[in-house]
């Protein structure tokens, strides 16, 4: 099998090729992928992209792709987050969504079997009552999240034979050899082991369906080889937990009862945060009960402990450093890397 990850070397990306690897020793795993992010290593003595045949290099907007031979194509590639979809708007739209689409198109014009698309429970938007089902009401309140849905219209829309998988991913946690703290789990347990107090910006009441890394590996497996007949031709699936959608104070005491001395302060008097939303898993548990997940809160917590030790991580002023994406991006640009449109300058 001849499998195409694109986006590979971001944050997710590493534990993909590595859970790959695990599960299909024969595979041949290719990467593409811009290497913004490529030097942000995070206590891995070596590459991660080592569990790869090939590594290739370039824009998914303008690099020109022949997918013939290819099974499979994993779509990672994006602006992700809302902090990078808000300040380069126009740059998500182009990359999450037109991009992923004409990647799809050439994907079936050469008769690659089956397309995964990384997408996010973030298009339930703000989302009062019951936890989501897919065929629930969106709300994408964010570009990057407009990008995503904008994106998943358009693949339900090309005619062709492959089978196409749109995973609507909890909110991501746990470690990786990339490593991100611009995420609410790992933001928690930064400020733990740095600062030995979690500070909830929020009233700590919002709610939020979390997914380590590990288990969206364990996902992409499942859709790289999904038969139509699971789940149709194309299928859009929240992908997570029932029992991972937790309340963010709930989070930040987790935390605090891994690391004993740290402090939670909440801000009781805040606004209300409306971003709250739980989602129904019932979905992918009834198609996929082979790749549910399988790491629970207290490990993705101990494993990010461990992982942030082992780099001897001690920087309070982490939210300035390169462990946030919107900072890299930002020191490419300050630095004429890259350009407004996040292209590479020729220097």
């Amino acid at each position: 099998m001849k499998i195409l990850i694109t986006g590979n070397m971001g944050y997710v990306g590493p534990e993909v090729a590595k859970y790959l690897r695990s599960r299909r020793p024969n595979a041949t795993l290719h990467g593409l992928d811009n290497a913004y992010f490529a030097h942000c290593l995070t206590g891995s003595p070596v590459l991660p992209e080592r569990y790869l045949d090939e590594q290739f290099y370039g824009d998914v907007r303008n690099v020109s792709l022949d997918l013939t031979g290819y099974d499979a194509v994993v779509q990672l590639a994006a602006i992700s987050n809302d902090p990078m979809g808000n300040k380069f708007q126009a740059v998500t739209i182009d990359i999450n969504q037109k991009t992923t689409v004409s990647i799809a198109q050439a994907a079936a014009a050469a008769g690659v079997k089956n397309f995964v698309f990384a997408s996010s429970c973030s298009v339930y938007g703000i989302a009062d009552g019951p936890p989501r089902k897919e065929t629930d009401q969106l709300n994408p309140i964010t570009a990057y999240a407009k990008s995503k849905i904008g994106a998943e219209q358009e693949l339900a829309a090309i005619d062709s034979d492959m089978t196409v998988t749109c995973l609507r991913f909890a909110t991501a946690c746990g470690m990786s050899d990339r490593l991100r703290l611009d995420l609410v789990l790992n933001d928690f347990v930064a400020c733990a082991i740095s600062q030995g107090l979690i500070s909830v910006l929020s009233d700590g009441s919002p709610w939020r369906p979390l997914i380590d890394v590990a288990d969206m590996a364990r996902a992409i497996d499942w859709a790289i080889d999904r038969p139509a007949g699971t789940g149709g031709r194309y299928l859009a699936v929240n992908a997570g937990s029932d029992d991972r959608n937790y309340q963010v104070k709930d989070l930040a005491n987790a935390v605090a009862k891994a690391l004993p001395g740290t402090e939670v302060s909440i801000n009781t008097s805040a606004p209300v945060d409306s971003r709250s939303y739980k989602v129904d898993f019932g979905l992918y548990r009834s198609l996929a009960p082979s790749h549910q997940p399988a790491v629970s809160l207290d490990q993705s917590i101990q494993n990010l402990i461990a992982g942030l030790k082992k780099m001897n991580f001690k920087d309070s002023a982490f939210r300035s450093s390169d462990l946030m994406r919107l900072k890299v991006l930002q020191d490419h640009i300050d630095n004429g890397r890259l350009d407004e449109n996040l292209k590479w300058n020729k220097i």
